[in-house]
């Protein structure tokens, strides 16, 4: 099936302002002394600076760009007002010969920077810095997990002693052989990293025990 032709008025209307305009710098350059194909190469020469400032003007705004604008603008605009009766175009000006001998040049000029100058990057989003690595003899020496321990039976209940007699002396509490193993290495790295024999503080500190537990085990590894 073939879809019905939609007029567009504002296409139309463009189609014929580039015509118009077209023809009118075609005029004033042949009115000028160009002749033949030149006169018609000049239209081509505006329109295309128009394209590439508008290329230019949709990935950056600049300065650089709006100033060639605002002259392809009044080189169409300017052969739109002479053509109008405004200027004797059987006696055309030096000066205008001039500017429009010097056209080709110009324009050359504008569309080399236009397509050649760097435009500025987009700002890059701003990203968290990532965490400094913290060096090993800064970083905290965080308790290793210890062993599990075995729960001891309950010893059988003693016999009260009289209340005369002296309290006997509390004995040492039994250390399991993994339990003392473990020390013994956490023990060596310590030597070896600070040259001295590790303290019961720090014994259990690292393995997480009670204090006469790591005491026992300082005591064995004596």
């Amino acid at each position: 099936m073939f879809r019905p032709i939609r007029i567009d008025a504002v296409l139309i209307q463009a189609v014929i302002a580039g015509a118009l305009s077209f023809a009118h710098l075609h005029d004033l350059a042949e009115a000028a002394g160009q002749t033949g194909w030149k006169a018609w190469a000049y239209p081509v020469s505006v329109d295309l600076l128009l394209v590439a400032v508008w290329r230019r003007l949709r990935a950056e705004s600049s300065k650089l760009a709006w100033f060639w604008f605002l002259v392809a603008l009044v080189a169409s605009l300017g052969a739109n007002i002479a053509t109008a009766g405004l200027l004797d175009l059987d006696h055309v000006p030096a000066w205008l010969r001039i500017l429009v001998a010097g056209w080709p040049a110009l324009a050359f000029l504008g569309g080399t920077l236009l397509a050649h100058s760097p435009t500025d990057p987009a700002p890059a989003p701003d990203r968290e810095p990532a965490p400094r690595p913290v060096p090993v003899a800064d970083r905290p020496e965080q308790p290793e997990q210890a062993p599990e321990i075995p729960t001891p039976e309950p010893a059988p209940a003693l016999p009260q002693a009289p209340s005369s007699a002296v309290p006997p002396k509390t004995s040492a509490p039994a250390v399991p052989p993994a339990l003392v193993d473990h020390a013994r290495k956490v023990a060596t790295e310590h030597r070896t990293r600070t040259g001295t024999d590790i303290d019961t503080a720090t014994l259990r500190a690292r393995l997480g025990i009670p204090e006469d537990l790591a005491g026992a085990i300082v005591a064995q590894l004596a």
